[in-house]
């Protein structure tokens, strides 16, 4: 059975590439009707916080990405968070160091950076030369006098060439004598991520590690522990990296990096899921939109590509917007009211016993937007007591001969309405046109001005039943006091 896991690290919130991890994973599993494991690689402990594990947990449930095992759900190879799995790690170390694959270091950090400065200054690569390599007894003995605490370093078989048959990027190989002896346990007992996750990754019986390119690099180290351990190797497949537009890695300069952020401002869910779906990964024909099931269904590792995907923030929000506009209006306008009442628009209250009103309000102006945090300026001329007018073009339409005379009868039309429904809107234009001889844009646009200070918006049938009568009636007084020249022809 195919069993993959996302593994992520408490010390910071889910980023968006972490994510694009945690879907492919996901995918990939429920394409094979395999398992996804949730585990948190909390090893980190000055960084490592339960509450970035909570942060991280509730925006995979937002992304509608669920695990079969870990945190909350348990299963049968927990525990699911590395600290609490120090005791399982143990057996491995001693086993190591009894057939001498590893040894106690005891050299200090500050030997350690000595010996870094050395290797720059002589151009070579940065790496543990080996000085605790051969210690004899005695040396062992004057360093614990000294209370030196020791970590415990993988011994890299010399002249070795570690290959990697990666599922997305093909043969990778890497020399054993660029790699140096590596620390697998840390002077204060907790092993380091390099061997935590090799052991973790076997004992869960994972058989696909799904990550990002990043990662490949310590790819030879894990496999190196593998094979001294005498453990069977996962197959791998990295992950491309994703870029911003001007090619460079994707960073806070290129706009929110969390998935927090993208939820806070108005992003769906499905819409991140189908693009992140897209960053990296292509389906075989051109189609772009994919729900959930769907692109369970199509996904597969041999159309994951080798370059780098970009993040194209406009693709993102014409997408997004294609979800705001497609999904069904009462799910928008729940996602939508936060916005809303943060704006002051609306209260609790009127949530949940004006609802049918605040849909009616989010779907005359979700055709034009991209995020639902720009709904409360698109809905803004739903709430306002006083018209603005926007632009020199609204202004110049006020002051055309025919206004005073068409505000009039409108006017009076709308005093005379018991309900300004959707037959009261039908067949109102009708009987002005009838009236006045008024018709098409010099009728229409005007009367959206009069009401709503702009020349486009809403559709004008939408606009006028969820502005109620009142506030019409004040909008055309305070109209014909400020904007219209009362010197013009009524007739």
């Amino acid at each position: 059975m195919v069993r993959v896991r996302f593994a992520p690290s408490p010390t910071g919130h889910l980023h968006i590439g972490g994510a694009r991890t945690a879907l492919f994973n996901y995918l990939f599993a429920r394409k094979n009707a395999g398992k996804l494991v949730l585990r948190i690689e909390d090893t980190d402990l000055k960084r490592s916080s339960p509450e970035l594990e909570e942060v991280i947990i509730r925006d995979l449930k937002w992304l509608g990405i669920d695990w079969d095992e870990g945190p909350i759900k348990g299963g049968e190879f927990g525990p699911y968070r590395s600290t609490d799995r120090k005791h399982i790690y143990k057996k491995y170390v001693d086993k190591l160091l009894e057939e001498g694959k590893a040894y106690y270091c005891y050299c200090t950090p500050e030997e350690l950076e000595e010996e870094r400065q050395r290797l720059l200054k002589e151009d070579h690569m940065p790496m543990y030369m080996g000085r605790c390599r051969n210690l004899t007894p005695e040396q062992i003995e004057a360093y614990e006098k000294e209370g030196r605490k020791p970590t415990i370093r993988f011994r890299v078989p010399e002249n070795q060439t570690v290959i990697v048959d990666d599922l997305v990027r093909g043969r990778v190989e890497f020399e054993s004598s660029g790699i140096g002896d590596f620390v697998i346990v840390k002077s204060d007992g907790l092993p380091v991520y390099n061997f935590a996750v090799v052991i973790d990754d076997y004992l869960m019986k994972i058989t696909h590690i799904i990550r990002g390119e990043e990662h490949l690099s310590n790819t030879p180290r894990q496999v190196l522990i593998y094979e001294a351990l005498g453990l069977e190797i996962p197959k791998f497949a990295h992950v491309s990296l994703i870029l911003g537009k001007d090619r460079s890695k994707m960073s806070k300069r290129h706009g929110s990096t969390w998935v927090e952020q993208y939820r806070d401002e108005g992003y769906l869910p499905e819409a991140i899921v189908n693009f992140l779906a897209l960053l990296g990964w292509s389906p075989e024909d051109e189609e772009e939109i994919f729900s959930m099931e769907e692109l369970c269904e199509r996904f597969s590792l041999e159309r994951v590509a080798k370059n780098p995907a970009v993040f194209d923030i406009d693709k993102l929000n014409w997408m997004n917007g294609y979800y705001i506009r497609k999904s069904p209006i009462d799910y928008i306008t729940k996602l939508a009211a936060p916005y809303l009442i943060k704006a002051g628009y609306i209260n609790e209250q009127d949530l949940e016993e004006r609802f049918d009103y605040v849909k009616g309000i989010v779907d005359s102006v979700r055709e034009g937007v991209n995020v639902l945090s720009e709904i409360p300026e698109k809905a803004k001329l739903f709430f306002e007591e006083q018209i603005v007018l926007e632009g020199d073009e609204a202004k110049e339409i006020l002051q055309m001969d025919h206004i005073p005379k068409l505000l009039d009868v409108f006017k009076e039309k709308i005093e005379q309405a018991e309900d300004i429904d959707e037959d009261f809107t039908k067949k109102v234009f009708k009987e002005i046109q009838k009236e006045t001889g008024i018709k098409g844009k010099n009728l229409f646009m005007p009367i959206r001005i009069l009401i709503s200070g702009k020349t486009h918006g809403p559709e004008l049938a939408k606009l006028m039943m969820f502005l109620d009568k009142e506030k019409i009636l004040k909008r055309l007084d305070y109209a014909k006091n400020n904007f219209i020249n009362l010197d013009s022809k009524r007739d």
